[in-house]
């Protein structure tokens, strides 16, 4: 049973919002997300029941100063925590979260997630971001 609390020590923020369900290979790139005011970022993905029965998804982590990540550069794998082929999944990962930490000296950070083989059904993904070690507590519940 936990008896300690994290709830004043993260900040969850929108990384990809839920949608209808997506029919095709388009890439889903993240909301953009700003790691100004903490030491600590979480990516963390949230499959559905995805009805397609051949279709992959690679993802893809980037990073930046400007931020609408004109100067988006992929992440070296020395800046993540976990590996990108580790938050892939495919059309069996059903109801199932993927994560990916983040620990690279840019402000801005997002996430693109790229199917292929969904040619047969739907896709249900959303994600977000869980921002930790903030420089000042309670965090906003915003």
């Amino acid at each position: 049973m936990p008896s300690r609390e994290i709830h004043n020590d993260i900040h969850p923020v929108p990384l990809i919002a839920p949608v209808a369900a997506r029919t095709d290979n388009t890439a889903i790139v993240s909301a953009i997300i700003d790691t100004l005011g903490f030491q600590a970022c979480e990516l963390v993905l949230v499959t559905g029941t995805n009805t397609d029965t051949n279709a992959t998804f690679a993802v893809l982590v980037e990073d930046g100063d400007a931020s609408n990540l004109s100067d988006a550069t992929a992440v070296a794998d020395d800046y993540l925590i976990g590996t990108e082929a580790l938050a892939a999944f495919t059309f069996a990962d059903d109801v199932e979260c993927r994560k990916i930490g983040y620990k690279g000296s840019k402000r801005y950070v997002r996430m693109t997630v790229t199917p292929s083989g969904n040619d047969a059904g739907n896709i249900f993904l959303s994600g977000v971001a869980l921002l930790g070690k903030p420089s000042s507590t309670p965090t906003s519940t915003l």
